[in-house]
């Protein structure tokens, strides 16, 4: 079977991680990833052909321009026509969106004209499905936000897949009309890698040099765009800790921090604390690790629940997504919550001490094979094109 996946990640690298686990689960089939977004060296499956459209990437305010500064809309037109000449070109049995039309909505300008045109004939016929995780950001206008997504839905997709376990959050909380929708809606549970064994663990430990009663930490801001205060307090809360020459420090900046704000981290680092970037083998790090503290964006919290180890998350606040997932791992007890009162060294310090003395979080009872159960469905519904796709299974 061939399949075309679609993922820009013109803000943080989540959507490409989590697109990447259900990538591995689908290696018996031709795949084709479509990205757009700021060069990233995430490694991929080997069976994934990426293709990549013009660079856009969003700054601050969200507005998306071109990696030399160009707006977006002189991008589009070239971006559209590489995009149709690929559909045509590959003729996929499954067109596989990522987060589409429940947001990414900018990407409509390229989206739209190739599931109008596969819709009504003019390219060839196949599957196409909606891959959405758990938490749908506010909309400044939630009723013509609604209408529009479900008139997208109902005419164009074949169901909307949920990467989240209902038992913790149902989509509803976050798109609260979904009575519209006339496509499945099938709950996938969370896309989370596989846990790492322990004896990798071990033997990562005595990679990175560390020895019986040292502790490490890692400090990661996911994308990077966003987290340089946790970052910087977590540095100089560092300075602070009781056991500080036995206490290493890995930081994961992220690959979009602007290099001004990463020398100023390396400047601030001491010679326990190592300030990268970006690591290929991040997971294998944090399964050696005895305390992370982070953001709280999908892919992280997901990483935290298989390494099941004490965490601190400060939510990115700029809106709902973040603080919500917090809140819910929270309540649970998977993960504590750090406050704006506390970025602050002293008291960053104290919550690093206490976490740093809990003992290895038990396994957490939610659904974490999401990655399985997409490509399944997919499989299982996707076996041959079908004309006039869209709107039902």
């Amino acid at each position: 079977m061939r399949i075309l996946i679609y993922c820009q990640h013109v803000w943080g690298v989540g959507h490409l991680f989590r697109i990447r686990e259900i990538c591995r689960e689908l290696a018996r089939h031709d795949l084709v990833l479509v990205t757009g977004g700021p060069k990233v060296e995430v490694p991929l499956p080997n069976h994934v052909r990426q293709f990549r459209l013009p660079t856009l990437q969003a700054d601050t305010s969200g507005k998306l321009y071109s990696d030399d500064g160009r707006p977006a809309k002189q991008i589009w037109p070239e971006r559209i026509d590489r995009l149709t000449n690929l559909f045509r070109r590959e003729a996929p049995d499954t067109f596989l969106i990522e987060l589409y039309p429940l947001g990414r909505t900018a990407f409509r300008r390229e989206l739209d004209p190739i599931l109008t045109a596969r819709h009504e004939g003019r390219l060839p016929p196949c599957r196409v499905y909606c891959s959405v995780r758990d938490i749908l950001v506010e909309k400044s206008d939630p009723q013509a936000y609604t209408r529009r997504v479900r008139a997208s839905l109902n005419r164009w997709f074949d169901a909307l897949l949920v990467h989240a376990d209902p038992a913790m959050i149902r989509l509803e909380e976050t798109f609260p009309n979904m009575a519209g929708i006339n496509i499945p809606v099938v709950y996938t549970g969370y896309v989370a890698p596989p846990p790492t064994p322990p004896t990798d663990r071990a033997a990562f430990r005595r990679h990175a040099g560390l020895t019986t009663g040292d502790k490490l930490v890692v400090a990661s801001a996911g994308g990077g765009k966003s987290g340089y205060p946790l970052l910087k307090t977590v540095l100089a809360a560092h300075a602070l800790l009781a056991d500080r020459p036995r206490t290493k420090i890995v930081v994961f900046t992220g690959p979009f921090l602007d290099a001004r704000r990463l020398d100023a981290l390396k400047t601030a680092a001491g010679p326990e604390v190592m300030v990268r970037r970006f690591a290929g083998d991040f997971r294998s790090w944090l399964a050696a690790a005895d305390l992370s503290i982070s953001m709280a964006g999908y892919n992280t919290c997901m990483n935290l629940l298989t390494a099941r180890l004490p965490a601190l998350v400060w939510p990115f606040n700029g809106d709902r997504e973040q603080p919500l997932r917090a809140a819910r791992l929270a309540e649970r007890g998977w993960v504590s919550v750090l406050k704006a009162a506390d970025l602050d060294p002293a008291r960053l310090a104290a919550r690093m001490q206490t976490a740093l003395a809990a003992p290895p979080r038990p396994r957490a009872p939610v659904d974490l094979g999401g990655a399985v159960r997409t490509a399944r469905y997919i499989e299982a519904h996707s076996r041959s094109r079908l004309a006039g796709c869209g709107g039902g299974i």
